[in-house]
């Protein structure tokens, strides 16, 4: 088996009396693109900020480029690149000064620059505002002018710390499509999303809930795990229609999604449900049984924890 680009063991974090993030224990193999997923609050940003050397682990170890990030992480960095929610662009530069000044940064040799300018512009389409003050694009082409500076030095892992929150769905699309094809040229990408749309586009993830790991694995294998039917209830009153079923026998769980109901029934359930349903006085309009997603899996993991 090869070496994996990023191990983590035990790793821990907490701020005072209070855990951010407690036991990560998993690995990251070369070339995956690997999802750190969940709500607000779940510990996705103090997990990269401890892998990119930036914030030092309470506990446990995380190795990435031979090196262990908490008692080396100057050794980490030229393997990587980190790319926080806030990344650093400086408004009042050009686009190409922008690449020019991470690749003063990063030691990128002078020959090597045209061809890697060339390459973030042709995947970027960001050439043709290369005079353009950075301060002046949008918030799409701000996020990919960001990852530009992260991809000028060519590093083997890339820490992406929730790069499409803010963004447009057009250029959301667009910056997945550019991860999609780094990982195709073997760079290794942790990726943080509270998005599960993005999420389930992973080779991995791991769900977050309160810094703990709630599931690991590739979300179409997440999604085959639910054991049941799930139907998706649609009804006038979708609040008052998941309270009405809550600790019904052969409902595992039931939440809300946009304006229905998404209920897990066990296997073999009993159709008592929809009594339930009538006797709250809530009218049944529509009820499908549909695929379960990953944010169902995420929903009934931590209901479940």
């Amino acid at each position: 088996m090869s070496t994996p680009a990023v191990s983590i063991r035990n790793l821990g974090r907490a701020f005072g009396g209070e855990v951010a993030v407690a036991d990560l224990t998993f690995d990251v193999t070369s070339g995956e693109l690997f999802g750190v997923v969940g709500p607000d609050g779940a510990g996705k940003t103090t997990t990269l900020r401890m892998l990119a050397g930036v914030l030092r682990p309470t506990t446990g170890e995380a190795w990435i480029g031979g090196a262990e990030v908490g008692r080396d992480p100057e050794a980490v960095k030229p393997h990587i690149a980190y790319m926080a929610q806030r990344f650093g662009l400086y408004e009042d530069l050009t686009v190409r000064e922008n690449l020019d000044f991470y690749a003063d940064l990063y030691r990128v040799p002078k020959v090597d620059r045209p061809a890697r300018r060339r390459r973030l512009y042709d995947f970027s389409r960001l050439g043709e505002f290369e005079d353009r003050l950075a301060g002046n694009l949008s918030g799409g082409m701000k996020q990919k002018l960001s990852l530009s500076c992260c991809l000028i030095h060519e590093p083997e892992v890339l820490l992406l710390d929730e790069p499409t929150f803010g963004v447009d769905p057009i250029s959301r699309r667009e910056l997945w499509l550019i991860l999609h094809e780094m990982v195709g040229r073997g760079v290794t990408i942790i990726v943080s999303t509270s998005y599960m749309d993005e999420a389930e586009r992973c080779d991995r993830v791991a769900l977050l809930d309160e810094g703990r790991v709630v599931a690991l694995d590739d979300p179409r294998v997440l999604q085959r795990s639910l054991e049941g039917t799930m139907m998706a209830l649609r009804t006038r009153d979708p609040r008052r229609t998941r309270d009405a079923l809550a600790g019904v026998d052969g409902v595992v769980s039931a939440a809300l999604f946009g304006d229905s109901v998404h209920a897990l029934l066990a296997p073999g359930a009993p159709d008592v449900w929809r009594e339930a349903l009538r006797s709250a006085d809530v009218e049944l309009l529509e009820a499908t049984s549909i695929e379960p997603s990953l944010e169902d899996v995420f929903i009934h993991r931590v209901g479940r924890s």
